[in-house]
């Protein structure tokens, strides 16, 4: 992809920022970021819109975020690259290929983590289990019980991942499948509180696991739907230990971050990036002596 092709939609210069991490960090990062990319709600577009397509004409498509992640992974050091979920259905690809296109270009791209949306359950946990060996990546789910599933040791609940001096904990929090999810596709998975697993979670990653940063992989919604409680908003406001929410179900697309403030007066920063593969995130987390920053810029993928 060429670069004068990309178009950068959004960039928010996020000043004094305070996202919660320990002074050791900032000493030992200093000069160094963090570069966090991000897609959600991907929906198996693996090829670009048409060019005729109503909103979104010829953007989008795997090949062009490859080629947009491998140019940013050259300009900076400690980058993870993260999934919010619903990698799965959407196009005939998924009808005919059940999911395994989509996890081996992702594993490919060198995707850090994701976690599962709601339509990875659509053809079953079986399915979602044989689908599993294609990815090379790891996928979270805190809130999520596979315990009693074919699903138990393929799914994990959290994962630590170290870039250079930043130390990030990584959760997974998943919408209520009642009412979205045939029940015989999730039979003997429980689904537990998200606020509460995941702070619970959040909070074991930074004080027993000394973690600098925890990162939610939501695919619950960045705001609660009329019959349904949970939400990126809700979660960030009623937890202490999770710093960023990377969200998905929604399909919102975000102009920029929003900071909300969590239980202990605390900013966490919230991000999403639409549906169908147009945009990537990506958020720099620039730790400073005084207080960390951070940078946003939506690139859509043009």
């Amino acid at each position: 992809m060429n670069t004068n092709r990309r178009t950068f939609l959004k960039t928010l210069i996020g000043g004094g920022v305070a996202l919660s991490l320990p002074l050791p960090l900032l000493a030992k990062a200093s000069g160094q970021s963090l570069t966090i990319l991000h897609t959600n709600d991907v929906h198996s577009h693996l090829e670009p819109f048409p060019v005729n397509h109503p909103k979104f004409p010829n953007q989008g498509g795997f090949a062009r975020r490859a080629t947009l992640i491998q140019q940013l992974r050259q300009k900076h050091s400690n980058v993870l690259l993260l999934d919010a979920g619903d990698i799965f259905q959407g196009t005939p690809y998924f009808n005919f290929f059940g999911g395994k296109p989509e996890l081996e270009l992702m594993s490919k791209m060198k995707y850090d983590a994701a976690t599962i949306g709601n339509h990875e359950f659509d053809n079953g946990m079986d399915h979602l289990a044989r689908q599993l060996q294609y990815a090379n990546f790891p996928f979270i789910s805190t809130n999520y019980d596979f315990s009693q599933t074919v699903l138990k040791d393929k799914i994990i609940p959290w994962k630590i991942i170290e870039k250079g001096p930043f130390r990030v904990g990584l959760i997974g929090l998943g919408v209520n499948p009642g009412g979205l999810v045939s029940p015989a596709n999730y039979e003997g998975m429980k689904w537990l509180d998200p606020v509460e697993t995941g702070e619970k979670t959040a909070r074991f990653l930074k004080e027993e696991k000394k973690c600098n940063l925890v990162i939610a992989l939501s695919h619950m919604g960045y705001t609660s739907a009329p019959d349904r409680p949970e939400s990126d908003k809700k979660t960030a406001a009623l937890t202490a230990s999770i710093d960023i929410i990377i969200g998905g179900h929604s399909h919102t697309f975000m102009p920029k971050p929003e900071i909300v403030k969590n239980k202990v007066g605390k900013p966490v920063i919230i991000n999403q990036v639409g549906w169908a593969g147009v945009i990537l995130g990506h958020m720099e987390i620039i730790p400073d002596k005084k207080e960390p920053l951070f940078l946003a810029t939506q690139h859509l993928i043009k």
